[in-house]
């Protein structure tokens, strides 16, 4: 495949024919003439055309990469580029290896134009859980805001839901209690953490309260699942804690545990 160099001609001392010898390939030495500019405001006009196209393909380059305020601004807009993506929030193992996570202020997500930002929550995990991808295909769609797992213990995610889906009084500002008392909000919600009715399948309720915050959890059966519920902000929050058969007998202290170290910041 031939190389072709670009060179402004007008640069150098002579402006008619040049003679170039290059070779076929097979040894054999071909001579041919090109022509340069000969009029000067023709290659001034290329020269300028060449400069101004350079020119543009630095604007473009410099604002995708958001380099036109400086490099500090530049590192931001690539940051920000970012944030659609997931964002880590691990913080280091304790001394039982366990990990919090905290949801990112960064992170991006939402329920579109007049939602406040989501509210961050908090919850911790064993040794080897681990974010997985959300996929709209997962029981909660789009409202599946988080996911974790782990292939021999379990799986959790959460569900952060406007409560105008639910209520249109209740403001900025819900309250668990103001949505409804625990066999309404599990009978409401359940369907949307294990994809069926939830009728017969409620073994427990139980009412908390943290820092002033109520919250509402439900243990089911089948299918093998912890259910936290409360509301912060604008929004109704739900985190599944669920496992098989085998892995519900085997952890279940420590899915418990997750499950209760669920909390709204």
């Amino acid at each position: 495949m031939g190389t072709t160099t670009l060179l402004g001609c007008c640069s150098f001392s002579w402006r008619c024919n040049q003679k170039i010898i290059a070779s076929d390939g097979h040894g054999n030495w071909i001579s041919r003439t090109r022509a340069c500019c000969s009029d000067e405001n023709i290659c001034d006009g290329v020269l300028k055309r060449r400069t101004a196209l350079v020119s543009g393909v630095s604007l473009i380059s410099s604002a995708v990469l958001g380099f036109s305020g400086g490099a500090g601004q530049g590192l931001a807009a690539v940051k920000q580029g970012l944030l659609a993506g997931r964002v880590p929030g691990l913080s280091e193992p304790d001394v039982q290896g366990w990990r919090t996570y905290r949801r990112p202020d960064e992170k991006s997500g939402g329920h579109g134009v007049g939602w406040s930002p989501i509210i961050p929550y908090s919850f911790s995990v064993p040794p080897q859980w681990e974010e997985v991808p959300v996929s709209i295909a997962d029981l909660g769609g789009t409202e599946i805001d988080l996911r974790f797992a782990n292939s021999k213990q379990g799986r959790l995610f959460v569900i952060v839901a406007p409560v105008l889906r639910f209520a249109d009084n209740l403001g900025d500002d819900a309250k668990l209690e103001l949505i409804g008392p625990p066999d309404k909000v599990i009978s409401a919600f359940g369907p949307e953490v294990i994809g069926e009715n939830v009728e017969g399948k409620v073994l427990s309720m139980d009412v908390a309260q943290h820092s002033g915050r109520t919250y509402y959890q439900f243990e089911l059966e089948p299918p093998h699942v912890i259910i936290t519920a409360t509301a912060a902000g604008n929004r109704l929050y739900l985190f599944s804690v669920t496992a098989n058969g085998l892995q519900w007998k085997r952890n279940y202290k420590d899915l418990k545990k997750i499950a209760d170290s669920f909390r709204v910041v």
